[in-house]
C-alpha cells in the first residue's frame, strides 16, 4: 500500500513538473525581452500601439470568453487591478484571444464589465507571445521589458501579479 501511495505522489508530482515544462515550451518570449511589437483594436473601436504605451506599466492580459479561470481572474479585474491603481503610470490591456467583438459583446454585457477590452481574432497579437494556455499575464515595465510572466490562474498568482505591479511603481 505504501509503495502505490508512493507511486502516485511520484507520478503526480512528474505531471506537474511536466505541465510546467510544456507551459513553458508554450512561451515565446521570457522575462528581460523586450515586448514584441503590436497594435490592438479595443471593443470601442480605438486602437492602442504598445509601443505609445511606455512610460508605463503594463499588465498585458490574455483571455477568452469561455475559460473559466479567465472568467474567475477578470471578475477580480475592476476593483483589485484598475481601481487599485487609476492614477498611477499604469494600463490594464485585456486581450481576448479568437474572439468576435460580437462574443465579448455579449460577455461584457452579461458580467457587466466596463473596462477596455482589446480583440484578437486571428491570434495574431497572442502568438507573438505563446502558442497556448489561458490566461497569460505578462507585466511589462516602464521601459518596455517584460518583468514577470503569469500562466494560468490562481488567487496567490494574481496576488503576486499586483505584489509585482505595486514594486515597479515605487
Amino acid at each position: 500500500m505504501k509503495r502505490v501511495l508512493l507511486l502516485a505522489v511520484y507520478l503526480l508530482t512528474l505531471g506537474s513538473l511536466t505541465e510546467g515544462k510544456a507551459q513553458a515550451k508554450e512561451t515565446l518570449v521570457k522575462v528581460g525581452d523586450d515586448v514584441p511589437e503590436f497594435v490592438v483594436e479595443m471593443f470601442d473601436g480605438k486602437k492602442i500601439d504598445i509601443k505609445d504605451l511606455k512610460g508605463k506599466v503594463v499588465l498585458i492580459n490574455f483571455w477568452a470568453t469561455w475559460c473559466p479561470p479567465c472568467q474567475e481572474e477578470l471578475k477580480r479585474v475592476q476593483k483589485e487591478i484598475i481601481d487599485h491603481f487609476k492614477g498611477k503610470d499604469f494600463v490594464f490591456l485585456a486581450v481576448s484571444r479568437e474572439e468576435t467583438r460580437e462574443q465579448v459583446a455579449k460577455f461584457r454585457e452579461r458580467n457587466g464589465y466596463t473596462f477596455p477590452m482589446g480583440l484578437d481574432p486571428d491570434r495574431k497579437i497572442y502568438s507573438k507571445f505563446a502558442t497556448a494556455t489561458i490566461p497569460r499575464n505578462f507585466v511589462i515595465d516602464k521601459k518596455g521589458k517584460i518583468v514577470a510572466i503569469e500562466i494560468g490562474y490562481t488567487k496567490e498568482s494574481f496576488a503576486e501579479l499586483i505584489q509585482k505591479i505595486e514594486k515597479l511603481l515605487k
